[in-house]
C-alpha cells in the first residue's frame, strides 16, 4: 500500500531543500487553484446531512461514503466524540444551513482507546496549566458511539434528532458496522 507520506510525489521532488510539509500543501493548493472553477454552490449541504467522525488519517470519508463536494458538512475531532463544540457545529449546521440528518462514525483501532484522563494530568504537570477540555477517552467503541448518539438526540439546541445513526468504520476492511442505540455492551 502506498500513501502520500511514503511515496515521493512530483511536488516533493520540486520542493526546495529544507521545505516543510506545509510548503508541500501550499504548492499542492496552487496546482489545485490553477484548475479550480467555482462550482456555484452555497454552504448548504445538498444531502442535508452532517457527518461527525474521527480525525484519523485512515478515514477518507468522502470516498468511503460516496460523497461529492457539497454533499455534507463534515465535523472531525479526536475520536469523533460528540463534545460541546460538535454540538455547536451541528446546531449551526441544522439551524443556519438546513441539515436534517446526523451520521456518527468512530473506527476500529482508535487512539482514544489507549488514552485515559491521566493524559490531561500529565499535560498539566508538563506545561503548568490544566487543559479546559476532557480527553473523552473510551474503552468500548460501540458504547462510545451509543453515548455520542444519545448526546445528539438529547441536545436542546438541535432541531432534528430523529435521523441520528452511528457506525464503526473498520480500518482494515473499509466497511461500516451500524451500532444499535438500544443494545448494551
Amino acid at each position: 500500500m502506498t500513501t502520500s507520506a511514503s511515496a515521493p510525489t512530483g511536488s516533493e521532488a520540486a520542493m526546495p531543500s529544507g521545505g516543510t510539509v506545509t510548503d508541500r500543501l501550499v504548492e499542492a493548493n496552487r496546482r489545485y487553484a490553477a484548475a479550480f472553477t467555482d462550482p456555484g454552490m452555497d454552504a448548504r449541504p445538498v444531502l442535508q446531512v452532517a457527518v461527525v467522525a474521527c480525525m484519523d488519517a485512515r478515514l477518507d470519508l468522502h470516498d468511503a461514503l460516496g460523497l461529492e463536494l457539497g454533499d455534507c458538512h463534515t465535523i472531525r475531532n479526536a475520536g469523533g466524540v460528540v463534545t460541546d463544540d460538535v454540538i455547536r457545529s451541528l446546531t449551526i449546521s441544522q439551524r443556519a444551513l438546513g441539515t436534517r440528518s446526523v451520521v456518527l462514525i468512530h473506527h476500529t483501532g482508535c487512539g482514544l482507546e489507549t488514552l485515559t484522563e491521566e493524559f490531561r494530568h500529565d499535560l498539566e504537570m508538563e506545561v503548568g496549566q490544566r487543559p479546559a477540555w476532557a480527553v473523552e477517552a473510551f474503552r468500548d467503541v460501540d458504547q462510545d458511539v451509543r453515548q455520542s448518539m444519545q448526546r445528539v438526540r438529547t441536545s436542546p439546541f438541535l432541531l432534528h434528532t430523529d435521523d441520528v445513526r452511528g457506525f464503526v468504520f473498520d480500518v482494515r476492511t473499509g466497511l461500516l458496522r451500524e451500532i444499535d442505540p438500544t443494545e448494551q455492551s
